[in-house]
């Protein structure tokens, strides 16, 4: 079980590391006008295993520190996949008439 414990911290520390990157790229990084950024996780892992969505919150507070961490939620979001797929769908539907530049 410890050796578990290890492996899903692991992930869990790496997981935080990328979402924080994209919370940097998109500038949600920092306390703006008080806007409230949602993260929404799919997954087996993320719901069911405390240790691992311990780790992942407590890693994501590290990194933004505990201010702008109070503007990020992290919610489960079940079909997480096939919504996205359909997001980014629809998204790229929008730009098939729009020639290339």
């Amino acid at each position: 079980m410890q050796l578990c414990d290890i492996v899903a911290t692991r992930g869990a520390r790496l997981s935080a590391a990328g979402i924080f990157g994209i919370l940097k790229k998109i500038g949600r990084d920092t306390v703006k006008d008080g806007k409230k950024s949602v993260v929404a996780l799919d997954g087996g892992l993320f719901e069911h295993y405390t240790k691992f969505r311990s780790s992942l919150e407590s890693t994501l507070k590290e990194l933004l520190g505990d201010e702008a961490a109070e503007t990020i939620g992290i919610e489960q979001s079940n079909d997480g996949s096939g919504i996205g797929a359909a997001l980014l769908a629809a998204s790229h539907s929008q730009y098939l008439g729009v020639p290339e530049s």
